[in-house]
């Protein structure tokens, strides 16, 4: 069976020229190849108004909610499962099964494939994944009963998945909100501690320093020793290089990378105006390339950085200088101008203990997430290929709530209770242990 027997197609064109402001951040949603996670896609970093819309020159069609977008071109196969009303642009594709075919089924079946995509991609100059080449591939198409029972073993994976993703995000924005309480409308002060300078009002005990002061540039190269290169992405983080690029990006050789110990940061000057900033996050040190600019701050001041560099505030003084240059690139000169209001150091202790609490548990969300990853792409071929027989697999997985003391959130006007799961289901056996996950004798797959 192929693909285009089962499936329409739809592909995206709707490419607004940047030149026209007007034609972004209205409420249209505009995807792209970079919004794809092999996920559910709620939102996208780009919207369009109606007449950027418009622009494409031609009628209004919009990709539905509950069908599956596919990267045509950049990084080649990516996926989503869009949540709603979408406009594509040239680098997207809409898969739309017909309807006795599981939509579910056939993005797994996309994902089984995914890793041969970039193979399968023609052109010169650049790869596309055109639409001749989905209709062609051969697929496995059971019965709709197969189907569905294989999309639900899967899917009930990444709706847990989804589910602690939200919880994360969640308790960020919770993190963003103290951090504004604390630092920007400073709601633990009286108006009479505050006063008035020149980047507004501010406590009067504090100190208005430059970035210059309390931040210090960093230029130890690697030189002979071996490190992990990072990339500077417009989420405002610092990520793992290669595991982010379908390609090796950096250099063969290394030795004039800059070293970016834990907690210290770094941002590439020609694309911080996009977010390109971030700290190491990791629990190891690492390296980026010599046009980045690395610095660090003051023992204790890495959690309220952090915060400030993803603030509507950076991102202001940004634009306003970067803007000032001809390439719109801002050097640490550039950056050392940027204004701060510098909080005392019981206050920063204060946000410390309340960040580093809120991150333990999202930190084990991630754990938890990264386990049920390893989860579904061992089962993935496995039930693809027939080898576990989907007829002896019970999907119903079990959920655990486990309330965490509402002391982790004590800070807060109001404690949240997160749910952490477990996931146990009955299967026939034929998977054996693993590193992180197996199927113990009375046959319950186990984390």
């Amino acid at each position: 069976m192929t693909l285009g027997s089962c499936c329409n197609f739809q592909e995206g064109y709707v490419n607004p020229s940047q030149k026209n402001p007007e034609y972004f951040n209205g409420d249209i949603k505009w995807i792209r190849a970079v919004d794809l996670n092999d996920s559910y896609v709620y939102e996208t970093s780009r919207t369009l108004t109606r007449e950027g819309y418009n622009s494409a020159g031609k009628s209004a069609l919009l990709f539905k909610p509950n069908t599956i977008v596919i990267s045509k071109s950049g990084t080649v196969g990516r996926l989503g499962i869009i949540k709603d009303y979408m406009c594509g642009n040239r680098a997207t594709i809409n898969i739309i099964p017909h309807n006795n075919i599981s939509m579910k089924f056939i993005f797994y079946v996309l994902k089984y494939h995914q890793r041969h995509f970039k193979d399968m991609a023609v052109g010169s100059v650049q790869k596309n994944l055109y639409v001749s080449i989905l209709e062609n591939l051969e697929i496995p198409l059971p019965s709709i009963e197969v189907q569905n029972k294989i999309a639900t073993v899967l899917s009930n994976i990444d709706d847990k998945i989804d589910c602690m993703n939200k919880i994360n995000k969640n308790l960020e924005e919770q993190i963003e909100t103290i951090y504004n309480s604390f630092f920007v409308y400073y709601d633990d002060y009286s108006q009479e501690e505050l006063e008035e300078c020149e980047i507004g009002i501010i406590p009067k005990e504090w100190k208005l320093l430059s970035l210059g002061e309390v931040t210090t540039q960093i230029k130890e190269k690697v030189g002979d020793k071996d490190y992990k290169v990072f990339s500077a992405v417009n989420t405002g983080n610092l990520i793992l290089s290669e595991e982010y690029f379908d390609k090796q990006v950096f250099s063969k050789s290394i030795e004039k990378y800059i070293v970016v110990k834990q907690k210290e940061f770094a941002y590439n000057p020609a694309r911080i105006n996009i977010g390109s900033i971030g700290r190491n996050d990791f629990d190891y040190d690492g390296c980026v390339s010599p046009v980045y600019v690395a610095f660090k701050v003051e023992e204790e001041y890495e959690n309220f950085m952090n915060m400030f560099i993803q603030s509507d505030r950076f991102k202001q003084w940004v634009i306003t200088l970067a803007s000032g240059s001809v390439r719109q690139t801002l050097n640490y000169a550039d950056f050392s101008i940027i204004k701060l209001a510098y909080p005392p150091i019981d206050l920063i202790k204060k946000f410390n203990n309340i960040y580093d609490n809120y991150y333990e548990v999202i930190n084990y969300n991630k754990s938890v997430i990264h386990n049920l990853e390893k989860i579904r792409d061992i089962l993935l071929p496995k039930l693809m290929s027939g080898e576990i027989d989907v007829s002896k697999v019970n999907c119903d997985l079990i959920i655990v709530n486990n309330h965490l003391s509402n002391s982790i959130f004590s800070t807060t006007s109001a404690p949240l209770s997160v749910n952490l799961y477990s996931l146990p289901f009955l299967t026939s056996g034929l998977i054996h242990s693993t590193s992180s996950c197996a199927f113990s004798s009375d046959n319950t797959f186990e984390i």
